[in-house]
C-alpha cells in the first residue's frame, strides 16, 4: 500500500514542539504527526500569548491605540506605528510635513536592517552556527543606539504619531546614520563568508521547505516569505505611502521558492534599505516635523484602511468608527497568522530536521500572530 502524506496509519507518532522552545522564537506549539523522521503534517496551536489587544484598541483613543501595536510584531515597532498614524490620518484628512514623512521612511528602513539583522544571526544559531549571531548584533547594536538618543527606547519606541513625530531629530543623527552606513558597508561582506556561502548552510536550506508561488497566494503570504516564491507583493511599491513613490529601489524578488530563496530575499532587502537611506539621508527637509493636531481626535463616521510594509510582510489596519474618539471596531491584518498558515504544506513529505530551518525562513514573531 502507498503510503500518502497527511493521512494517519500505523507507526505514525505526535510530538509537540514548543510552547518552550528556542526554535520557534517565542510561545508557540507545533502538533507534529512524523513517522519515523519525515513530517507528515504541521499543526500550529497558538494563543499562548494571546492579550487582546484589538479589544483594548477599541477603549483607547486614537492617539493611545498606537503604541499597543508596537507591543505585537515588537521588530517592527515603528513601522506598525507608522500604519496606525498613517490610517488616523487619512480618516482626518491631516498633511503632515514633508520632513515628518522623510524622518518616517528613515526610522522605518533603520528598523527593517535591525529586524533582518537580528533574523540572520538567529537563522545561523538556529541552523547551529553561533558566531554570526554576535556579528548580527554588532550592527544591530548601531540602529539601536541611533533610535535610543532620538526617540528614548530602543525596541518599543512609540515615536511616530498622529500629524508626524513625536520629537525632532537628534543633532548627530545624520552623523550616527552615515557611521551606521560606512560599518554596514565594511562588514557586509562577512555575512557571505560565514554563512551565505557556506556549503553546510546551502545543503541545510536549499530545496528545503518549497512553496510555489500559487501556493504563497492561496496562503495569503506577504512579504519575503512570498517574494522567495516570486510573489510580487512589496506594499512600498504597488501601494507607496509617504515618499517611498519618490525613491530609487528595488523590490526583490527570489524564483527558488525554497528555505535558502526566502533567505536571500532578506539579505539583499538589507542592501536596498541601505540605498533607500542613502538618497534621504542628506536631503532631510527643514521645517516642522509635526502638523498641528487637536488635542482630542475625532474620526468621523465610516470604514478606514492602511497598509504598510514591515519586515516580516503587508501589515494593515482597519478601523470603523461611529465618529467618538475611539474606535468602533478595529482589525489587524499581520503578516505573521498567513506566513505561519504555509507552514504546513511547505514541511509536509520533509525530514524532522528541516522544520527549524523552514520556521526560520518564515522570520516568525509570535506575538505578532497571537495579538
Amino acid at each position: 500500500m502507498v503510503e500518502e502524506i497527511g493521512t494517519t496509519v500505523e507507526g505514525d507518532v505526535l510530538i509537540n514542539v514548543g510552547p518552550q522552545h528556542p526554535a520557534t522564537h517565542g510561545v508557540l506549539n507545533l502538533l507534529l504527526t512524523i513517522n519515523g523522521e519525515t513530517i507528515k503534517k504541521v499543526e500550529p496551536h497558538l494563543g499562548f500569548i494571546h492579550r487582546s489587544i484589538e479589544k483594548m484598541c477599541e477603549s483607547l483613543t486614537y492617539r493611545q491605540f498606537i503604541y499597543v501595536t508596537s507591543r505585537m510584531d515588537y521588530l517592527s515597532a515603528h513601522i506598525n506605528n507608522h500604519a496606525c498614524a498613517l490610517v488616523v490620518e487619512k480618516g482626518l484628512q491631516v498633511e503632515i510635513p514633508s520632513r515628518a514623512k522623510v524622518i518616517r521612511v528613515l526610522m522605518d528602513e533603520l528598523t527593517r536592517i535591525a529586524s533582518h539583522e537580528l533574523w540572520w544571526g538567529a537563522m545561523a544559531m538556529d541552523l547551529g552556527a553561533f558566531t554570526p549571531f554576535f556579528h548580527a548584533f554588532r550592527e544591530r547594536e548601531s540602529i539601536n543606539d541611533i533610535m535610543e538618543e532620538t526617540c528614548g527606547a530602543r525596541l518599543t519606541m512609540n515615536y511616530i504619531v498622529p500629524g508626524g513625530v513625536m520629537y525632532d531629530l537628534h543633532p548627530d543623527f545624520q552623523k550616527r546614520v552615515k557611521d551606521f552606513i560606512t560599518l554596514y558597508k565594511l562588514k557586509i561582506h562577512e555575512y557571505d563568508e560565514m554563512v551565505t556561502g557556506n556549503i553546510i548552510f546551502q545543503n541545510r536550506m536549499k530545496g528545503v521547505g518549497y512553496l510555489s508561488a500559487e501556493d504563497a497566494i492561496s496562503y495569503g503570504c506577504t512579504g519575503p516569505t512570498a517574494r522567495g516564491s516570486g510573489v510580487s507583493c512589496d506594499i512600498r511599491k504597488l501601494y507607496p505611502y509617504e515618499v517611498y513613490d519618490q525613491l530609487d529601489f528595488d523590490e526583490i524578488l527570489e524564483t527558488g521558492c525554497d528555505s535558502f530563496a526566502r533567505y536571500m530575499v532578506r539579505i539583499r532587502e538589507m542592501n536596498q534599505s541601505i540605498r533607500i537611506i542613502e538618497q534621504l539621508i542628506d536631503t532631510i527637509p527643514e521645517g516642522d516635523f509635526q502638523a498641528k493636531t487637536k488635542a482630542v481626535l475625532k474620526l468621523p463616521k465610516g470604514e478606514f484602511y492602511q497598509r504598510v510594509e514591515t519586515a516580516r510582510g503587508e501589515f494593515g489596519v482597519y478601523i470603523v468608527s461611529e465618529g467618538g474618539n475611539t474606535p468602533y471596531r478595529i482589525k489587524f491584518r499581520s503578516p505573521g497568522f498567513s506566513n505561519l498558515s504555509a507552514l504546513d504544506q511547505m514541511a509536509r513529505g520533509s525530514k524532522l530536521g528541516d522544520l527549524v530551518a523552514m520556521m526560520g525562513t518564515l522570520d516568525l514573531v509570535i506575538p505578532d500572530i497571537d495579538r
